[in-house]
């Protein structure tokens, strides 16, 4: 999957590098900002009991 986002993206290697950690970085606030917090409510972590 790598090789094929790498063999797509335009320019040379340094503009390719520039491109795959700008890819990462939107991945990464896409799933900070938008999925983790949609599925917050599903997930049991909120349901602490103690005796």
């Amino acid at each position: 999957m790598y090789g094929w986002i790498w063999r797509h993206l335009p320019g040379g290697t340094a503009a390719k590098a520039l491109q795959a950690v700008l890819l990462v970085v939107l991945v990464v606030a896409l799933l900070l900002f938008a999925v983790f917090p949609a599925i917050d409510p599903l997930l049991p972590f909120n349901e602490v009991t103690t005796r």
